[in-house]
């Protein structure tokens, strides 16, 4: 199964960026990952954030496969401990080729985008900032992973 990180802001701090390029170079080739970062719409007093959201929305649905199941990261989506995250990901895997796991811009998401999603995962009751976001779920994507495959990474 194909993995996608779709993640709304850039300039991200050197440490993300390394952190990130780090874990996605250590997934095994049967579950490839990949990281597609876009540009969050422009705010502005004329433009509602529904709007914003919205627009992002649609930048964001042309990025994700055809016939993946997308995953939006949400702080009220259902929290998951890293096993249950693996038997997630082998169940997907069974679904379709793909998934993409979205996060949002500094509003969030689109509240119909979150409404369409296959799954609403919720990372942590804390808020996060997006950096710390992104590292998050490609670290326990590839615990997961791990996990699925015997690797000792992960350890109960």
């Amino acid at each position: 199964m194909k993995l996608k990180l779709i993640a709304l802001g850039h300039n991200q701090p050197g440490w993300v960026d390394d952190a990130v390029a780090d874990y996605s170079k250590r997934f095994p080739p049967e579950w490839p990952f990949e990281l597609a970062e876009l540009k969050p719409e422009k705010r502005a007093a004329n433009r509602s954030t529904e709007v914003v959201l919205a627009a992002e929305a649609e930048r964001i649905r042309a990025q994700i496969p055809r016939q993946a199941l997308t995953i939006a990261l949400d702080e009220r989506g259902e929290q998951l401990t890293t096993r249950a995250l693996a038997e997630r990901l082998q169940g997907w895997a069974r679904e379709a080729p793909s998934a993409a796991f979205v996060i949002g811009s500094a509003d969030g998401l689109d509240a119909d985008f979150k409404t369409s999603a296959h799954f609403r995962l919720g990372l942590s009751k804390l808020t996060l900032p997006h950096g710390l976001a992104r590292i998050f779920v490609v670290e326990q994507l590839y615990r997961a992973i791990s996990l699925l495959s015997g690797h000792p990474y992960h350890r109960d």
